[in-house]
């Protein structure tokens, strides 16, 4: 990356130039400033020595007269004598109305002047290089009787102008020294500040790496480099890591222990990767690895694989935050210039999509970019955005699964399952469809919209007498509803509309769920249970399947998983059993879903089992046919599975 330094340096050498030219320039401005006051100074004071002489001249005039007069050349030179306490006059004269000389005054040696010329009479004054000359005419009676003819020097004022001029030049040099400080002390701050800011502007505040806009115009520079170098084998590998469950470190430890703990994983990249290698944070939990091959052996292809390998084991080791030791792992998406991708924004989507499925498999691994996962990523985009529409074009609709009863045969309960046949992608899965709704948001509005719909058909059942058997209808609850505060609320609300007694819904959270926010999913079951509403844990014995959080959460069923139900008879007989008598001790009734077969149907029902579900009696059925089936009120289910039936 040495090209990059002097790119950045480009601007601030060009800032340079630019101060140096406005020094350069204002220094040409303050000399001829001062090379013009000087002119004036000069012009002013020779034009005010001129006026003292003609005044002077016209005074030597006035006292001259009568010597001129009377020819007195005695009296004359005792008049000019005065002038010899003025420095700058050289000599002086006065001239008879016929031109002669009368009387002259000399300071030093020096030709005696002859009589004035007419311009010099017409304009009484004339200025010379290094002198100024000034006539006056004396008039007696209006009568010419002579004419005074005094002449000065420059020098004193040469002088005077000479140290005039340095003080005006000492100025300018102190002006421009103090302009040259100013404005380099306004560079230095100029500078400062422009650093700061692009260490703002290119700097992770937190772990002091590069940050996205760096990123960004590093990984161009390396793919910039990689498109020179294109004879080379290797290319431009790009690990976009994303630390895994971080956000439960936030929201146990605080952030700013999420911050040290940043600042720890961001030293120990930088502690085990290669000094080649480029780290940055891209913001939240993100941090991407820019690999450049190497000259030395540019064509290992495992080279990206290695560098992933490599900070999945230096992030093994646990990290110290304020006592506390924490384990981080991550999940990591890998992707190659130009093998995955041919510009830098493909090149991070495809890194983005390796990395969503290490986390799918798991986390705390890496996946190299293959083309099938873009397609895969693009298929629940459409999947998603068909999904945002199909509460208002209609497409959903729910299908209802009987629950059996297994002393009496008879059709106790229903589940409300979600189906969807969307008009562009046909029938989808739920086990499609259900994840993206979770991941995107989308189950809240897809969740309120299923208890509603289920609470309606419920309320229509009863209106229409069907529900004498029917204990209750139950519908599953998603994480991302439990955590949302207005549920409970929705929930009233919804029971209010329907006018549907609580007690004929349940409402079925998983283990997992249940354990996310311990405190507040407690909080949540018992306001559900103080409305009457009937409580049961979905798919149980995958989670924690503990004693203690059993008892302390105020539930009523358990479900058992269909994992288990599918290996009985078999492998899953001791857990089945002992699922069922731990739920006995605690007087909570149990639902085994996905029963399949006779031989599942007498396991479970020989090791206690209450309710049972799947598809040996019938699968998920849309709202028509299952009235149908409760307007029958047939005991059909019993016969079919050779339990012995009391009647109803």
């Amino acid at each position: 990356m040495s090209a990059r330094p002097a790119v950045m340096s480009a601007p601030r050498l060009l800032g340079k130039k630019l101060a140096l030219t406005t020094i350069l320039t204002a220094a040409a401005a303050l000399f001829v400033a001062s090379l013009a006051l000087i002119v004036f100074q000069f012009l002013s004071m020779r034009g005010v020595l001129a006026d003292d002489l003609r005044v002077q001249a016209q005074i030597v005039g006035n006292n001259s007269s009568a010597a001129l007069l009377f020819n007195d050349v005695k009296a004359g030179e005792e008049t000019l004598a005065g002038l010899a306490v003025s420095p700058s006059v050289a000599s002086a004269s006065i001239f008879d109305a016929r031109g002669a000389l009368l009387a002259h005054y000399q300071r030093g040696t020096g030709a005696q002047p002859g009589e004035p010329d007419a311009a010099l009479l017409a304009a009484g004054y004339r200025y010379a290089i290094d002198a100024v000359e000034v006539a006056h005419v004396v008039r007696v009676n209006q009568q010419r009787v002579g004419v005074v003819l005094i002449r000065a020097t420059l020098d004193q004022l040469f002088a005077r102008l000479l140290t005039y001029a340095g003080l005006t030049l000492a100025v300018a040099l102190a002006s421009l020294a103090l302009a040259y400080a100013l404005v380099s002390s306004m560079r230095h701050a100029v500078r400062r500040a422009e650093e700061h800011l692009h260490h703002l502007a290119h700097v992770d505040s937190v772990t002091a790496l590069p940050n996205r806009h760096e990123y960004n115009e590093r990984l161009a520079f390396a793919l910039e480099r990689a498109d020179r170098a294109a004879s080379a084998a290797g290319g431009v590998g790009l690990l976009l890591l994303d630390l895994d469950n971080f956000k439960v470190v936030n929201d146990t430890l605080g952030h700013d222990s999420g911050d040290r703990l940043l600042k720890l994983v961001a030293t120990r990249l930088v502690q085990t990767l290669r000094g080649n290698d480029i780290i940055c944070r891209i913001g939240g939990d993100e941090f991407v690895i820019i690999v450049e091959p190497r000259e030395t052996d540019p064509g290992q292809p495992d080279e990206v694989d290695a560098v992933a390998r490599k900070i999945l084991a230096a992030l093994a080791a646990p990290f110290e935050v304020e006592g506390h030791q924490l384990y981080v792992s991550a999940s990591i998406g890998v992707a190659v210039y130009p093998r995955d991708a041919l510009d830098a924004r493909t090149l991070m989507r495809s890194a983005d999509t390796a990395m969503y499925h290490a986390k799918a498999r798991g986390k705390n691994g890496f996946e190299a970019f293959q083309p099938a996962m873009e397609q895969r990523a693009q298929k629940r985009l459409k999947l998603e955005a068909n999904l945002r529409r199909a509460l208002d074009l209609g497409e959903l609709e729910l299908h209802y699964q009987p629950q059996i009863d297994v002393r009496s045969g008879r059709v106790v309960g229903v589940e409300a399952l979600t189906r969807w046949h969307c008009r562009e992608l046909g029938h989808v899965s739920p086990a499609e469809f259900i994840p993206v709704a979770e991941e995107s948001g989308i189950i809240v509005a897809l969740g309120g919209w299923v208890l509603r719909t289920a609470c309606r058909q419920a309320a229509a059942w009863r209106d229409q007498g069907l529900l004498d058997s029917l204990v209750h209808v139950a519908v599953n609850l998603s994480a991302r509803q439990t955590r949302d505060g207005a549920l409970m609320d929705e929930i009233r609300a919804i029971l209010d509309e329907t006018a549907l007694p609580a007690s004929l819904l349940e409402l079925e959270i998983t283990e997992g769920v249940l354990m996310e926010n311990v405190n507040a999913n407690l909080d949540l079951l018992h306001g559900l249970q103080a409305a009457g509403i009937h409580l049961s844990i979905d798919d149980f014995g995958t989670g924690y399947s503990s004693m203690a959080y059993l008892k302390r959460f105020p539930i009523d069923q358990l479900k058992i998983d269909r994992s288990f139900v599918h290996d009985v008879p078999g492998d899953g007989e001791a857990i089945a059993t002992a699922i069922i008598a731990m739920a006995h001790s605690l007087q909570l009734s149990v639902v085994a879903e996905g029963v399949e077969t006779l031989a599942q149907l007498d396991f479970l029902r020989q090791a206690g089992c209450d309710i049972m579900q799947g598809y040996y009696f019938a699968r998920p059925m849309p709202a028509a046919q299952i009235t149908a089936l409760l307007r029958e009120k047939r005991s059909s289910w019993g016969e079919r599975a050779t339990i012995p039936l009391t009647p109803a």
